[in-house]
């Protein structure tokens, strides 16, 4: 390798590092417009909700409540970032917040946009921004 390689290199591994920094403070989510008005959406746009019975920090969605409702997980080593924080679910994965809300999808929401899920038994509402 050439002297003049190796500057080539380290530039290139630093941009690499700056890249992979960004994506990982990026927000876990983005708002979008519904018909019942402006939401936060997971990556596939699909609505996100919250959930009144969750404590603050703390989800208390899981099991069947879980298939339903299907958690917006985070990876192991995502880091809280403004907005948004990470909690732990019961079996150890993690889970986005918003606002110390944990956040989820719905499964009867098909299609990007959908809001059918807003207002289920009272205690499930859109994630609003």
């Amino acid at each position: 390798m050439t002297n003049f390689a190796r500057p080539a290199l380290i530039v290139a591994g630093a941009l690499v590092a700056a890249t992979c920094a960004f994506a990982q403070a990026a927000a876990p989510a983005k708002v979008a417009d519904t018909s019942k008005g402006k939401a936060l959406v997971d990556a596939k746009g699909m609505t996100l909700y919250t959930f009144d019975r969750d404590a603050a920090g703390k989800s208390n969605c899981n099991g069947q409540c879980a298939q339903n409702w299907p958690p917006l997980m985070a990876a192991a080593n995502a880091a809280a970032s403004g907005d948004w924080s990470v909690v732990t679910r019961d079996d150890g994965s993690k889970q986005w917040a918003y606002k110390g809300k944990p956040l989820y999808t719905w499964v009867k929401d098909t299609q990007m946009g959908e809001v059918t899920g807003d207002g289920v038994n009272n205690v499930w509402h859109i994630a609003q921004p």
